[in-house]
């Protein structure tokens, strides 16, 4: 963004109380802009000087509205549910807040004249289990009974409907609004709060005794500083003077080093004091494992809202293959992305308490034995007649 041009505009995150939206605002901020973040939570950190929160539900119109300040020009819309865990199997919640929570916001950048909407989608519109090397966004959505997962579905619909908004006429006569889309890979990066302690969570409890799926499957990453300089240049790609040539388009965004899952995360378990596990299973004994743990979810969860170990689209992503090309985001953005590893996130959780303890081996081996029993239970199970599969 033109920073000649910031100290007049504001600029509105949905989502802004989570790590991506939050740190996304504070570098709009060093920047001079005006930004406002709104979200259900207020940011876990403390807000800096010149940055706005508004709370309120995305799922509601009026809450919306109410987050648009001043001179808004543009919105990145970040707010989504259902992405990993037991997140994933709440349809209900995901439905309302990544499909109508999008209708939301497009229709009060229509009521306020906003000119430009940055999307942050997911790599999962185009994938669901399949092999992807080296993909680009001529690649067709996944149709969407295809999707293992319905925050999947879901990012699909609204990535659909943002992009399908591109050109739509502003209420008294403001022009059109400009959106694209971002689909980033899985983020990292210090203090991430979704998917890092859920695994080092994992790790601490004995739990991380086994990896799975083929050594050389490739997934990618995008640490989170290189997503907000994405998200920065998209916006400025709207603009009339970059010739609104991101209008209407979706963009892949990762660090651009495909590397197998489990590889990525050894500097962080090695890091933390623990031994990677030597031991590698079948992918499909795992997805037999997760499938069986979302139908255990589907029948108790209402009694008791466990979190699964895995689910099926998670076993999904971490072991096939599927990374995408860059060429797009780098000719037209001008995305470059910056080379990080994972030092400072084990630094982060070394100074937040993390770490092996002397006394944690007889615990580990309690828990990694229940766990081998299941395993054993379930390798079992897929030596009898396929039972009739349960629609989750």
């Amino acid at each position: 963004m033109d920073s000649q041009r910031s100290p007049n505009e504001t600029v509105l995150i949905t989502g802004g109380g989570g790590y991506f939206g939050f740190r996304l605002g504070c570098a709009l901020n060093l920047k001079g802009f005006h930004v406002v973040l709104f979200d259900i939570s207020s940011p876990a950190q403390t807000i800096p000087e010149g940055i706005k929160f508004v709370h309120g539900d995305i799922r509601h119109l009026a809450d919306v509205e109410k987050a648009f300040h001043g001179n808004v020009t543009c919105v990145f819309h970040v707010a989504s549910y259902g992405m990993s865990g037991r997140e994933q199997l709440n349809r209900k919640l995901i439905h309302e807040v990544n499909v109508r929570g999008t209708d939301n916001v497009l229709q009060a950048c229509q009521r306020r004249g906003v000119p430009r909407l940055v999307y942050t989608s997911t790599f999962n519109v185009i994938f669901g289990g399949q092999v992807i090397r080296n993909g680009d966004e001529s690649l067709p959505y996944l149709p969407l009974h295809l999707h293992p997962d319905h925050y999947s579905r879901t990012k699909s619909i609204a990535e659909k409907k943002v992009l399908e908004a591109n050109g739509t006429a502003l209420e008294r006569g403001k022009g059109v609004l400009r959106t694209c889309a971002l689909r980033p890979a899985g983020i990292y990066g210090p203090g991430e709060q979704r998917h890092l302690p859920r695994i080092v969570s994992y790790i601490e409890r004995g739990l991380f005794k086994f990896v799975y799926g083929d050594p050389r499957s490739l997934v990618e990453f995008v640490h989170v500083d290189n997503l907000v300089q994405a998200h920065i240049l998209a916006s400025e790609a709207l603009r009339a003077d970059k010739g609104h040539v991101a209008s209407g388009q979706p963009y892949f965004i990762s660090d651009g080093r495909p590397v197998n899952n489990f590889e990525f995360f050894r500097p962080l378990v090695e890091g933390l004091g623990y031994t990677f596990p030597p031991t590698r299973l079948p992918l499909g004994l795992i997805y037999c494992f997760a499938f069986l743990t979302e139908m255990v979810h589907f029948i108790l969860g209402r009694l008791y809202n466990f979190q699964p170990f895995l689910t099926r689209t998670e076993v999904y992503k971490t072991g096939v293959t599927h990374y995408c090309s860059l060429e797009k985001a780098r000719k037209e953005l001008g995305y470059e992305a910056q080379p990080y590893d994972l030092q400072e996130v084990v630094e982060w959780f070394e100074a937040h308490g993390h770490g092996r303890s002397p006394d944690s081996r007889i615990s580990e081996c309690c828990v990694w034995g229940g766990l081998l029993g299941f395993l054993l239970v379930v390798a079992a199970l897929t030596w009898l007649p396929p039972p009739v599969i349960l629609l989750l």
